[in-house]
């Protein structure tokens, strides 16, 4: 485990020594702080609960965030072949397994780092600016916040899963970062060309099941993303992308394990 943890440390001083990943994060920082000020200065009133700025300040930047992300998990292993240093990597006394492991544990950590950097800046110039006061109607907006919160780091990390697919399978940066890219772009389109409600195989596409905050929302516009008529819960939709999820690990695993990389 020690040696394991060691693989963990290296992989991560690959990522913060770059100066690239102190710029993306600062561009994340940097935004999530002027986003409440800007919404501040549009509304002219600071009236809005800071748990509501906060939500719109973080659907905002966390398109940006996934972008920075997929950047980091497409180069972690393509990066390896582009830079030839996978020969190095893999002379070390560390199954290939373990090398791959080190560097998706990387990445996701990564993205937790860089998802509660946006939530605290977020949460941190909302708090500052905008009202404390209680609002009336049912739900608590800190429950509906963090739900929501929650919701889009899944729909990061299977965005991030496929990255990391494509990287390993693929070895091209490029490929993973441009996939993920068509994925984020798209998904809300091909959600409408194949909607459950009207084919019964759709409720099983990746891209119908992602968004899990449509099961936030009720009436008849659940009803048209492909809420209950179609057979879709949100405990169906986190089974179809666990499925998804362990079908892009294992492709990731075999082809990696079984490829000439040294070659």
């Amino acid at each position: 485990m020690g040696s394991f943890g060691n693989l963990i440390l290296n992989e991560n001083m690959k990522i913060f020594r770059r100066p690239r990943t102190w710029i993306m994060l600062s561009i994340l920082a940097l935004i999530s702080l002027l986003m409440p000020v800007l919404l501040r200065e549009g509304m002219g009133s600071n009236e809005v609960l800071y748990w509501e700025a906060a939500v719109t300040t973080i659907q905002v930047t966390f398109f940006l965030n996934t972008i920075f992300c997929v950047v980091i998990a497409a180069e972690s292993v393509a990066g390896e072949f582009t830079w030839g240093t996978i020969k190095l990597l893999l002379i070390r006394p560390w199954s290939r397994s373990k090398v791959l492991a080190s560097k998706y544990l990387t990445v996701v950590g990564f993205s937790i780092v860089s998802t509660l950097l946006v939530i605290a800046m977020a949460m941190l110039m909302s708090y500052i600016l905008f009202s404390h006061d209680a609002p009336g109607g049912s739900g608590s907006p800190a429950t509906n916040a963090l739900t929501l919160w929650g919701y889009l780091y899944v729909d990061l990390f299977i965005t991030l899963a496929i990255a990391f697919m494509v990287s390993s399978v693929f070895r091209s940066g490029a490929l993973a970062i441009g996939l993920s890219l068509f994925i984020m772009f798209s998904q809300s389109i091909f959600s409408l060309i194949f909607n459950p409600v009207r084919y019964e195989w759709a409720k099983y596409v990746l891209f119908n099941n992602m968004d899990l905050s449509k099961y936030m929302t009720s009436g008849a516009d659940f009803a048209l993303m492909g809420g209950p008529s179609a057979g879709m819960t949100l405990g169906f939709s986190i089974a179809v992308l666990a499925v998804y999820y362990v079908i892009f690990m294992v492709i990731s695993w075999v082809v990696f394990s079984k490829r000439d990389v040294a070659g």
